[in-house]
């Protein structure tokens, strides 16, 4: 190849065309050098955001709406008569969900209600009775009286009899006192005898019927003993059970305990309920809170209290909702599987855990734009403040 000649002489469109090539190689490079500084100062702008703002805040798109729903239960079994919700229903608390048949409450109420007055009545039967053992007892203090003086009365005719007996049975050899007197007065003696013996008998009879009086009348006082009508063992038990009755009774209607929408609805008309089966769900919208899921490597600076902004893919950026970090759970998802992970394997791959973080939201917000369970958001945490 031959040597450019220097020389050598350019056309004048030659020279207008190495002048243009060079003018945009000028530009390329001014070009390639504004490019350069602005992505340098874009990362050192970006840096600066970082260091200043960026690294005070996590975000996590791994969050979902819960709440904490109330289960319907009913507290007695019965047959369902009638079920006044559906699905989806918004119910308040009071409100009436489902009836049972209360043929059987209404039942046992009214055999509850005739115990009760039957306790009270033998309770009034005790009383009276505690009177007339009490008089009972009386009158066997008046027998023994009677009894005691009848004793004595024979044992003063015993003494005279044996008085009489004494002197004739000394006469009786001087033949100053005939036999027939001797043997009457040996009679007299004897019947003397006997009606002493009797009249012990009666007073002892007295004595053991007064004792068994006391008894029955000390046994029937410490049954109604510092008591009364109101107070009473038995009837306390049966006003108890008709307390149960009642409420038993008032079980046969199911009302909603929190206010809410109505979900998971299982049962039926004519369909029996065992006792403590679920038969629906409130969910509480105006209770809602929300689990993000964060990974363990974004929680070393965030702490209970620290405000959170969340979004939710219902209403997307337009609506935004502010909330507070309550608390943390206590283990990972994995931890807490039916099957737990095992790690201590040969051929273990680390994976990045993620630990629920509840949020609590603005009762206001939600009361604006309600939410419902299981919903997405995206929840950023301030960990500055």
């Amino acid at each position: 190849m031959a040597d450019a000649d220097p020389h050598q002489q350019f056309t004048p469109s030659e020279t207008h065309d190495m002048s243009e090539q060079a003018t945009s190689s000028n530009k390329r490079k001014k070009l390639l050098t504004g490019i350069a500084a602005v992505v340098l100062l874009g990362g050192a702008a970006y840096g600066a955001w970082y260091a200043m703002v960026g690294s005070h805040y996590v975000e996590t798109d791994n969050a979902y709406v819960g709440a904490d729903t109330a289960q319907v239960t009913p507290m007695i079994a019965g047959q369902a008569t009638a079920v006044l919700v559906t699905d989806t229903q918004t119910v308040k608390r009071g409100d009436v969900l489902v009836r049972l048949d209360d043929s059987d409450a209404r039942i046992a109420l009214a055999s509850a209600e005739a115990d009760l007055a039957k306790a009270r009545r033998q309770f009034g039967q005790s009383t009276a009775t505690s009177s007339a053992l009490f008089a009972q007892v009386q009158a066997h203090r008046a027998d023994i009286a009677s009894a005691r003086a009848q004793l004595n009365s024979a044992q003063a005719a015993f003494e005279k009899a044996q008085v009489d007996f004494d002197r004739r049975r000394q006469l009786a050899p001087n033949g100053a006192v005939s036999g027939d007197e001797l043997t009457s007065a040996t009679n007299a003696l004897a019947g003397a005898r006997a009606a002493v013996e009797q009249a012990r008998a009666a007073l002892a009879h007295a004595n053991s019927q007064r004792d068994a009086a006391s008894g029955n009348f000390a046994a029937n006082q410490a049954l109604i003993n510092g008591t009364d009508v109101t107070t009473a063992p038995d009837v306390l038990v049966a006003e108890a059970r008709v307390r149960q009755a009642r409420l038993d009774l008032e079980r046969t209607v199911v009302r909603a305990q929190i206010d809410g929408v109505i979900a998971n609805r299982t049962i039926q008309v004519g369909q029996r309920v065992a006792s403590g089966a679920t038969v629906m769900r409130i969910v509480p919208l105006t209770q809602v809170y929300v689990e993000a899921n964060f990974k363990e490597g974004q929680l070393a600076k965030v702490k209970p209290g620290q405000p959170v902004v969340l979004k939710s893919d219902l209403y997307g950026d337009e609506v935004t909702y502010h909330g507070q970090v309550t608390g943390f759970s206590g283990g990972t998802g994995s931890a807490f599987a039916l099957i737990p992970a095992q790690n201590a394997t040969g051929n273990w791959i680390k994976v990045v855990q993620r630990l629920p973080v509840r949020v609590s939201l603005n009762p206001a917000e939600l009361a604006a734009h309600p939410l419902r369970v299981g919903l997405s958001m995206t929840a950023e945490i301030n960990t500055s403040e």
